[in-house]
């Protein structure tokens, strides 16, 4: 028997893996297919998604997730993302899902304290 994890536990496994430098378990709930759209760039399919995600996975210290909202194949997740160049950006993560795989993200905050403090870092 087959079972198909829901929107809000591939949201869960998503954040969960990203924050832990997983990215074979992270690859493991992106669809071939998956369009993302944030802040620092856009990305078409699973390894653009993934590259973006190690790159920002570099400065990653934790994910401190406020509130999850889950509907039908909709998850929104509100959550501080906090880095080691600066401070925690509160940031909004709108994921579809379909067939079980993440198949679209879209991503906002202000990215502009994250990239002076990458700039800093440099």
């Amino acid at each position: 028997m087959t079972t198909t994890r829901t929107a809000r536990e591939l949201a869960e496994t998503y954040f969960t893996a990203w924050e832990a430098g997983d990215f074979d378990a992270l690859r493991g709930v992106l669809a071939e297919d998956v369009d993302f759209v944030g802040p620092l760039g856009r990305a078409s399919g699973a390894e653009e998604a993934l590259a973006g995600l190690r790159g920002l996975g570099q400065v990653l210290e934790r994910i401190d997730v406020k509130v999850r909202v889950a509907e039908g194949d909709e998850v929104i997740t509100w959550f501080d993302l906090c880095t080691g160049v600066a401070p925690p950006a509160p940031t909004a993560n709108w994921m579809r899902v379909e067939d079980g795989k993440v198949t679209r993200i879209r991503v906002t905050f202000d990215p502009r304290p994250l990239l002076a403090g990458c700039e800093a870092r440099d």
